[in-house]
């Protein structure tokens, strides 16, 4: 029964919409905000008691691209936790490629490195319940309609995995789109692992679908984010490539509380399709179901996680 969560970038977005709709499951008591700007979360947290007519919403201060704030948000929650989305992240910002102080790139700090401490340092401290869910991405298959290219690692290695986590994947020459999908394509093998790893606890990556709302477009260099912004969101809405932030919210939900979604499995889109029921990606990325590259991936992050 799901009493307490936490969704991280909860203040835009899906996050936010996520937290409306958990917060409206009868059995939740708390839903924790897990946001980076603090007067943000706050403006969120009104607005959502406002729609729900509940009080039951806390802010936590969280930046998952700074391990340090991680721990300090982890030592700062009052309860256990029965579940845990985690929907923070995004393209990486104006430098997506940049090294943050732990030597990682700034797109895979924020959608991967500070989660996987995170989930951690929750199980260290016996504070994580029953539910954790991934926010999963379908570009690491390629999107024909998008014309964004698979994720294609040569051994999928250790070593290789490493080099994408630090940006010398390919010597640093590589798209900000195949960083982004490089990225979430290691996460979702780090979340199978962690599934093998704990098998009382269900880790689902869940890919929300392409969502027409800007919150993500505000992650991205300034020309992409202006193109996104006055055509780009436009065009794919018309053209049917995407869906409500509501749909997309929902899907982290059912994902949260419905025991059908089996632990360790990535589920997306069907192959040629934008939007739609979700389906294993294993079917289409028989990749993503290897253990020795899951544990390949659990072992490349944590070479930058150093213990607290």
């Amino acid at each position: 029964m799901m009493k307490r969560v936490l969704i991280t970038g909860a203040n835009v977005g899906l996050g936010k919409e996520c937290a409306r709709q958990v917060a409206l499951l009868d059995s939740v008591e708390r839903v924790y905000l897990g946001c980076r700007n603090l007067e943000k979360a706050e403006d969120a947290r009104a607005e959502l008691e406002e729609r729900t007519g509940r009080d039951g919403f806390q802010v936590l201060q969280m930046d998952t691209s700074d391990l340090n704030s991680v721990r300090a948000a982890v030592r700062a929650l009052p309860q256990p936790l029965d579940g845990l989305v985690m929907n923070a992240g995004g393209i990486g910002g104006a430098t997506p490629n940049a090294l943050t102080t732990d030597g990682v790139t700034q797109v895979f700090a924020a959608n991967v490195l500070g989660h996987a401490l995170l989930v951690d340092e929750l199980i260290a401290k016996g504070l994580l319940g029953s539910a954790v869910v991934y926010a999963g991405s379908e570009a690491m298959r390629g999107v024909r309609q998008l014309r964004i290219d698979r994720v294609t690692l040569e051994t999928n290695s250790q070593e290789e995995i490493t080099s994408v986590i630090d940006g010398s994947w390919r010597g640093g020459e590589y798209s900000m789109m195949a960083g982004y999908a490089a990225s979430k394509y290691i996460a979702a093998l780090w979340m199978s692992a962690m599934a093998r790893r704990h098998p009382s606890v269900r880790f689902v990556t869940m890919s929300p679908g392409s969502v027409g709302d800007t919150a993500g477009a505000d992650a991205m260099p300034r020309f992409q984010r202006l193109f996104m912004k006055t055509i780009g969101l436009r065009l794919m809405k018309a053209l049917g490539f995407m869906h409500s932030v509501e749909t997309g919210a929902e899907r982290y939900v059912n994902a949260l509380t419905d025991e059908r979604y089996e632990s360790g499995v990535f589920y997306g889109r069907t192959e040629d399709e934008i939007v739609g029921d979700v389906v294993d990606q294993s079917l289409f990325y028989p990749d993503l179901a290897d253990e020795s590259f899951q544990d390949c991936a659990f072992a490349a992050i944590h070479q930058f996680l150093p213990a607290a």
